[in-house]
């Protein structure tokens, strides 16, 4: 290009040659190419054109990891090759240096959103899942059950039903005292793979997840087995969230499996509440399918206890598919030989001359569980006047007793009131501690002796929790008369449930006056509140239902 035409460029243009010349790396202008190149069009030409290629380049890069982000790491070589500066001798360690990297305004526009610039090595960084994820937590989480970076697998399982897990040593070591001193310790284990045969494969990886991002996930089907691993790899939380679990959800089909788990586990707090569901509702408790998958130990101990809540025959029942069970278990036929067997002293645990005549004579004395020696000798011990010497407990066991609580603090009658016509009397009632509601306490007729047909309900958030239809005989007097549901319901605390009851008998009755709205019976705060299902009158203030029968 002529020097004549360059003058005749607008001074606008001049300058933004000389901007692209003042980005330029001083290696660049130091070049023997520009050297000897005649005159200052020739630079400006040189330097536009480089700048154009550059841009394009740029915007090809821009492309290809857009398509394979996965390659970018491997493309960066390929981007420093083809830049131009370097194809005029700059050498790599000259674009690596902090004092030689420009940022363009052309250079920013190639960099897409999802990408940032890396201002020490000038390399363009890809998307990941760290910068996606900012918390630690979150990125922990992201590596559970994960073979990213895994230094570490587990077989979980009993051989043939087992399962290979990835881990991450120190993540393991950090929550575990265990898995510390197996990775870290003096004697550590440095086989890649580790056998855990004892330990579920659903219980341990809800084990690891917890340990990676503090989640609890725990179901009913495998939080006893969640339990044992977290009992063995010493995660005092995650134990404790276990325990929870189980207590929320006990009740008397799965209370003497929890109790003979609590005992392994060693957890008192558990136990205890095993006891309190056991006792109150003893019938359910042990003809429940969970009885019969307990042990031996906890047969044994189950059976002396004074506070069973039930009558013998029941208890001896539950015995005989307790062993019926364990036999089974043994590889061994349910013959009356096994049974006794199996159950070796337990069976001497049962309380057999506290059942009445006829229910022992139905029941035990036809089983064939007992020798003829046996069955006679107690036959004798209940008719005879010098009683043959037993091996079986004499006396009946204490059960429990209940307690009632009293909401009203007075009762009258009069010549018109109250009177029952098949209408429901119903109030509510809330708790600050679980207990056991077994029945109600009903005023009776207030004239002479007279007999009711009562039908008595408890209900929570509009569901039958309960019912009895039955009658009672009330005296003429002031007192309560109790009418029982078939079985103990538990209670919760901090919920309103309904108690219903309707009457149909004399119409003239007695009726409570002057009620509370909290109660103090015992350890047990109770609050009362008005029902919407009351149409007969009943309510805080006064009526009918003036004592709830309960075990705490």
């Amino acid at each position: 290009m002529p020097t004549a035409d360059c003058r005749l460029l607008h001074h606008g243009r001049i300058m933004r040659c000389l901007t692209y010349l003042l980005l330029l790396p001083e290696t660049l202008k130091k070049s023997k190419k520009v050297g000897k190149l005649p005159g200052r069009l020739p630079v400006c030409y040189e330097i536009l054109t480089l700048s154009l290629t550059s841009k394009k380049k740029k915007q090809q890069q821009q492309q290809k990891e857009e398509d394979e982000e996965k390659m970018a790491a491997e493309l960066y070589p390929a981007a420093n090759t083809n830049n131009p500066n370097l194809s005029n001798g700059t050498t790599v360690a000259d674009t690596e240096k902090p004092k030689e990297v420009h940022v363009s305004p052309a250079s920013s526009a190639a960099t897409t959103p999802t990408t940032q610039q890396n201002i020490n090595n000038n390399n363009v960084d890809p998307p990941s899942w760290q910068s996606s994820h900012p918390t630690l937590r979150e990125r922990n989480a992201l590596m559970f059950n994960n073979e990213l970076m895994a230094d570490v697998h587990f077989i979980v399982g009993p051989l043939g039903d087992s399962q290979k897990v990835p881990a991450h040593k120190y993540v393991l070591a950090v929550g575990s005292s265990v898995f510390c001193a197996m990775f870290y310790g003096d004697l550590a284990e440095e086989e890649s793979e580790i056998h855990i045969p004892d330990v579920e494969p659903a219980a341990f990886l809800i084990l690891l997840k917890y340990m990676y991002s503090d989640e609890v996930d725990l179901e009913a089907d495998t939080v006893l087995a969640t339990l044992y691993a977290a009992k063995k790899y010493i995660v005092p939380a995650l134990a404790k969230a276990c325990v929870t679990f189980l207590e929320t959800s006990l009740e008397a089909k799965n209370a003497c499996v929890l109790l003979s788990q609590s005992r392994l586990f060693e957890e008192p707090e558990l136990t205890q509440r095993c006891w309190e569901v056991i006792d109150a509702q003893a019938e359910l408790a042990l003809c429940s399918e969970g009885f019969c998958e307990i042990d031996l130990q906890t047969l044994e101990i189950i059976l002396r206890r004074e506070t069973l809540n039930t009558k013998e025959v029941v208890v001896f029942d539950a015995v005989m598919n307790w062993a019926t069970a364990e036999c089974k278990r043994q590889g061994l036929g349910p013959t009356t030989r096994n049974k006794r067997a199996v159950l070796g002293k337990a069976l001497f645990l049962v309380r057999i001359p506290s059942m009445s005549l006829e229910e022992f004579a139905d029941g035990a004395a036809q089983c064939d569980i007992l020798t003829l020696e046996e069955t006679h000798n107690v036959f004798l011990w209940y008719t005879a006047a010098k009683k043959p010497d037993l091996e079986f407990p004499l006396t009946a066991r204490q059960g429990l007793v209940p307690q009632r609580c009293h909401r009203f603090q007075s009762s009258a009658y009069r010549s018109n009131q109250w009177r029952y016509r098949g209408r429901c009397d119903s109030i509510q009632f809330a708790v600050d501690k679980r207990i056991f509601i077994a029945g109600l306490g009903l005023y009776g007729s207030s004239g002479s002796k007279a007999e009711y047909s009562v039908k008595i309900e408890l209900k929570r958030q509009g569901v039958i929790l309960a019912q009895n239809l039955t009658k009672f005989v009330s005296d003429g007097s002031s007192s309560t008369f109790p009418v029982r549901f078939e079985h103990p319901v538990q209670v919760e605390q901090d919920a309103f449930y309904t108690v219903s009851a309707v009457l149909d008998g004399n119409e003239l009755s007695y009726f409570g006056q002057e009620g509370m709205t909290e109660v103090q019976c015992g350890k047990v705060t109770f609050q009362f509140q008005c029902s919407s299902d009351s149409t007969n009158g009943t309510g805080v203030q006064g009526g009918q239902i003036p004592e709830l029968v309960f075990y705490a």
